[in-house]
């Protein structure tokens, strides 16, 4: 079964420079990518594929301007392409808006593949870098698993993460037991079981609200371009990033206990999209992630051997 650790890991003043630089370059080439599909579609009303992008990949390395794309590994790179042809096909499908420019505050992310990185000695070493990544390792990778793509990954708030994909085959379905439970997800309480349980809100975007809002004020005081304005950014971001980490953390308690309890879980199919329109509800439900409880079901329910159900509204 195919899993992903992601870690927190703190990366020497020459690693960081190189990852910098190398999340640069993918949001770079994604960028130019983009453009020259949309280019290509609304003059010419040709599509453009990831052969082609990765043709013009080429070409622009040897360009004299853009000489620094081979300063940094052709993997990531070559990922954004394929991430990016993933996007098209999603909207194509129907299931996605079009796809986006990449912003640089927005943070930004790397993938390597196998042959972009080493597993030596239960270290994760890049490609050109000659160290290995300093990763607090919360909890150790099974022995016999060997990671198949890592994931780099800068937040807004400043911290990396590094995302490992391995296949698992620890993980074993649970015992079976007979119970079923029906689930309904809402806002005063979080979860409401078919047993009469019920899961209060624990409201985290509240408990942040008054110190985000007073950093948010204190940000748009500052001088665009200062670098005040960017400590000032930096700050909500890490309020933000709380907020993010205390909801995931109680959700997947949550999720886990749920699953581990019950054979076969069913759940209602919530248009959130169209809920969160309505300008009453819509911060509330943002903050509740229904679409993240309801994902974090399905992948466990997938992981355990139990049954998970989605029923139309």
């Amino acid at each position: 079964m195919e899993k992903a650790y992601s870690f927190r890991f703190y990366p020497t003043p020459e690693q960081e420079s190189l990852l910098r630089r190398t999340l640069g370059c993918v949001r770079l080439v994604y960028n130019k990518a983009l453009h020259e599909r949309t280019q290509a579609w609304y003059e010419r009303q040709e599509r453009v594929g990831y052969a082609q992008t990765s043709s013009m990949l080429t070409e622009w390395k040897k360009q004299e301007e853009l000489d620094f794309l081979n300063e940094v590994s052709c993997v990531p790179l070559q990922q954004g392409l394929r991430h990016l042809q993933t996007a098209f096909t999603n909207f194509f499908a129907g299931r996605t808006k079009y796809p986006n420019f990449k912003k640089k505050h927005q943070g930004g992310s790397a993938e390597f593949t196998k042959s972009a990185f080493k597993f030596k000695d239960r270290q994760i070493y890049l490609a050109k870098c000659t160290e290995p990544l300093p990763i607090r390792w919360s909890r150790q990778i099974p022995e016999s698993c060997e990671p198949s793509t890592v994931t780099v990954r800068l937040h807004p708030s400043g911290r990396w993460h590094i995302s490992i994909r391995f296949d698992d085959p620890t993980i074993k379905p649970l015992p079976v037991t007979d119970k079923a439970i029906g689930i309904d997800l809402g806002i005063s309480s979080l979860v409401i079981t078919s047993d009469g349980d019920k899961v209060s809100n624990p409201k985290h975007f509240k408990k942040h609200y008054r110190r985000l809002r007073k950093a948010q004020k204190n940000l748009s005081r500052k001088q665009k371009g200062s670098k005040n304005r960017e400590k000032a950014k930096i700050k909500v971001a890490r309020i933000h990033a709380q907020i993010t980490d205390s909801r995931k953390d109680h959700l997947h308690k949550l999720t886990t206990q749920l699953v581990r309890e019950n054979q076969t879980i069913v759940v209602e199919n919530l248009a959130v999209k169209n809920m969160v329109k309505n300008p009453k509800l819509s911060q509330a439900i943002s903050d509740v992630s229904w679409g993240e409880i309801t994902r974090q079901l399905a992948y466990k329910c997938r992981w355990y051997g139990r049954n998970y159900i989605e029923i139309d509204k």
